[in-house]
């Protein structure tokens, strides 16, 4: 009979031949619950997180607190699969940051879709660029719930002014997966447009992520560079 120790060492063997794409997602989990749950058969708390989540990626972005109602899932472990989720998370966003120069939609989209990455949460930035399209920074200006999030138009100028940026991309998503602008998207636009137009700011575009997907409002026709300016 094979021991505990034993099995750790075939699983992790298994996963430094093959990679994790031909795991299925029990044994994924149960690798993962290696290394927050020491000695134990993690192979169980692995079902129990599918049983109660429906899915791999459902188990990863679960808060700690709905994790630590799961049994064989205390506070270590429910943090460390919260860990996991944001380590992904972080490594996208800094993969993105490597592209410093967002002089089209393609470049600035992938950057900002980055952020939205396992986000449950509707969350707005704004992306700061130079004369050139270089990259000052990008704020996080606004959180809400998963049908609405504040942005403050005031609050975002003074950023744009703080970063001496020439213009901006203003970007949000909805966890709803449908990345269709809506009245109001449209409507805070426009506003913010004026607003930075006053300064002598340009907002070049507004995307609008959903999942894996992006839309812009300058190439879907929603918003045009300028047009309240006149």
């Amino acid at each position: 009979m094979h021991t505990q120790k034993e099995h750790r060492q075939r699983v992790k063997a298994r996963f430094q031949e093959e990679g994790l794409d031909h795991f299925d997602p029990v044994h994924a989990l149960e690798l993962l619950l290696f290394y927050a749950i020491p000695q134990k058969d993690t192979k169980p708390a692995a079902r129990a997180l599918l049983d109660r989540f429906g899915s791999y990626a459902a188990v990863l972005e679960a808060t700690a607190a709905e994790l630590e109602t799961v049994a064989g899932i205390g506070k270590h472990a429910a943090v460390f699969l919260n860990l996991i989720h944001a380590a992904g998370r972080y490594y996208q966003v800094q993969k993105a940051a490597e592209e410093k120069i967002l002089n089209d939609v393609k470049k600035y989209g992938h950057y900002l879709q980055q952020r939205f990455y396992g986000t449950r949460r509707e969350t707005v930035y704004l992306l700061c660029l130079d004369a050139k399209c270089k990259l000052l920074c990008c704020h996080m200006v606004g959180q809400g719930d998963v049908n609405s999030a504040n942005i403050p138009i005031r609050r975002m100028v003074e950023l744009a002014l703080a970063a001496n940026a020439t213009s901006v991309v203003l970007a949000h998503n909805h966890p709803s997966g449908i990345a269709v602008p809506s009245r109001e998207d449209v409507l805070t636009t426009r506003q913010l447009a004026t607003a930075l137009g006053a300064m002598d700011i340009i907002l070049l575009d507004h995307i609008v992520a959903a999942d894996d997907d992006f839309i812009s409002m300058v190439q879907s026709g929603y918003y045009r560079p300028g047009e309240c300016l006149r």
